[in-house]
């Protein structure tokens, strides 16, 4: 891991650049360290994710919690994907058409599941090594089926609060069904670009006994701030 430059937010956060290997990201460490670490995801392009996910992080470092956070493979300045652009484009006319989207979603999700939770992990390894980052992880927002695979495979992760806003292929509910972690999941009633009904299921299929969903009406970016503070109370309950 390599830093590549530092700002501090509101005089007491202090942000960090990163490079690991090809894939950049965002370091966010409170004042006080070291600090439980809060993995920020996201559906892809740092720079115009950033003013969200800054106010994330800020939101974060006022309860203790170190952020961070990495570029999707085949966005923001990363390469593309063919493959990928083609699925996003046969996704973007099925859905204006009203047609079925579950291949779609299979050629398109996978893919970045399978390259994503490695990058994901990896940058763990590196994140667990700074003085700063204390432990334990936690994992918030999205793309949901990325998290869902990283609650079930990755052990140093001990709390998941997921976002509800994208499609998942199949094979994830079986992943969810081995998740057992405490989960808080958000569901945006009305959001445009999620199934609602395929976002329940999900959240039924998780294996976890403690698990809760929030559902809040509007569409896909208008979650309420309070949120917030809940996702701060759910993890103080299980990374302090």
């Amino acid at each position: 891991m390599r830093f590549t430059d530092e700002q501090h937010l509101d005089g007491d956060v202090r942000e960090r650049g990163f490079t690991l290997g090809e894939i950049p990201g965002i370091l966010w460490t409170p004042t006080s360290t070291p600090a439980p670490l809060i993995l920020l995801g996201h559906p892809g392009g740092l720079g115009k994710m950033y003013p969200r996910l800054a106010a994330r992080a800020r939101q974060a470092a006022t309860a203790g919690y170190a952020t961070a956070t990495i570029e999707l493979p085949g966005s923001g300045d990363r390469p593309r994907s063919a493959t990928a652009e083609r699925a996003r484009a046969d996704l973007h006319r099925a859905l204006a058409d009203g047609q079925p989207v579950g291949e779609i979603v299979e050629r398109l999700v996978l893919p970045l599941v399978e390259t994503a939770v490695p990058e994901w992990r990896a940058t763990l390894d590196a994140l667990l090594e700074l003085p700063e980052i204390g432990g334990p992880v936690g994992y918030s927002g999205g793309v949901l089926a990325i998290g869902t695979r990283l609650a079930a495979v990755e052990p140093r992760i001990s709390a998941a609060a997921l976002f509800a806003g994208s499609f998942v292929p199949q094979s994830t509910f079986e992943e969810a069904r081995r998740v057992t972690i405490p989960l808080l999941v958000l569901l945006q009633w009305d959001d445009e670009g999620n199934d609602r009904q395929q976002a329940l299921e999900l959240f039924d299929a998780f294996g976890s006994k403690e698990k809760t969903l929030h559902a809040n009406m509007g569409g896909h970016t208008g979650v309420p701030r309070f949120e917030g503070d809940d996702v701060n109370r759910f993890f103080a309950r299980h990374l302090k």
